[in-house]
């Protein structure tokens, strides 16, 4: 492999105090995030939030200020829109479908307006746009009670990734190297996380699945790193444990650039090419190889550290 970067003598254990102030401050915007999502006031995706997404095609193109003004002309307020100009499409996604309509007289009438909003929406598109032929491509109607069934099932399956992580890095190496991969990991998922809840971006499915993602990632990445510390831990038995750590990590810098260079140009290649589908996916993987490498350095292995205590390892290997 062609050596992009020399061999470094960097001293990472030595910033691991300031590394743990930002680290902190990133997971403390995720716990904030994660609260907001519980109590439903973060920008939550219909998959979270329940209501309804309708795309349609119009065969001629149309402005989203057009479409607005059709769907409030007839009752429809607080559509969040999308637009795809190049394929003549609209995304039209209510959320919580029941609170975009005209109060209704009862609660007869209420369940009435939720069960039909896509088809009030379609209605109120085709009367909006006369002659404009209006194709539905898909429509998506998500109630508030699944939609936290959802959300509960997603915290679950970030608990459940994480303690696998636990048992599987415990079972290859040791119980302070597990515990230094699972705060890494969910030190990366809190930090993404935190990113699109104080930027307003909506949280839904798509960023879940980006999460999964990312923890694999931080978990693969900081594994090199494990590794080589274990490698040296087996030679180097005068060392302390921050200069091992130092030198391992110095040792597979190259290494761990690289392959993060090579997620990261993937998933910056499919933020600008991959279409507004994908686009926060791909946005939340740039972020996630960002923060995972920076974990697997300055997280990872200042929680083995802090967990070993730094003394030579002769006394622990006699």
């Amino acid at each position: 492999m062609i050596e992009i970067i020399k061999r470094t003598n960097i001293d990472f254990m030595g910033k691991r105090y300031i590394a743990f102030i930002v680290s902190g401050v990133l997971s403390l915007i995720g716990i904030l995030a994660i609260v907001a999502i519980a109590r439903g006031t973060a920008n939550l995706g219909i998959d979270f939030a329940g209501g309804t997404a309708v795309q349609v095609k119009f065969d001629r193109g149309v402005t989203l200020h057009q479409v607005r003004a059709a769907l409030e002309g007839d009752g429809i307020k607080g559509a969040d829109l999308q637009d795809f100009p190049s394929a003549k499409k609209v995304l039209i996604v209510l959320k919580k479908a029941g609170e975009h309509t005209s109060s209704p007289s009862s609660s007869k009438d209420a369940a009435a307006v939720e069960k039909g909003l896509s088809d009030k929406v379609i209605e109120a598109l085709t009367k909006g746009f006369p002659g404009n032929k209006i194709t539905v491509d898909s429509i998506s109607e998500i109630g508030p009670k699944v939609g936290k069934r959802l959300r509960v099932d997603a915290l679950w399956a970030v608990i459940a990734s994480t303690v696998g992580i636990i048992i599987y890095v415990g079972w290859r190496f040791q119980l302070s190297f597990s515990l230094g991969a699972a705060v890494a990991t969910f030190h990366d998922v809190l930090a993404v996380l935190g990113f699109f809840y104080i930027t307003g971006l909506e949280i839904n499915l798509i960023l879940l699945t980006a999460l999964l993602t990312i923890a694999g990632y931080s978990l693969t990445d900081t594994v090199v790193v494990f590794d080589r510390i274990r490698e040296n831990m087996r030679v180097l038995l005068r060392e302390t444990i921050d200069s091992l750590i130092n030198r391992s990590i110095n040792e597979v810098l190259s290494r761990t650039l690289i392959t993060s260079m090579t997620v990261l140009l993937a998933s910056i290649s499919l933020f600008i090419f991959g279409g507004e589908v994908l686009h926060d996916f791909a946005l939340a993987m740039i972020l996630g190889v960002l923060v995972g490498t920076y974990s697997s350095i300055f997280v990872a292995s200042p929680v083995v550290l802090l967990w070993s205590g730094n003394k030579p390892l002769i006394k622990k290997q006699r």
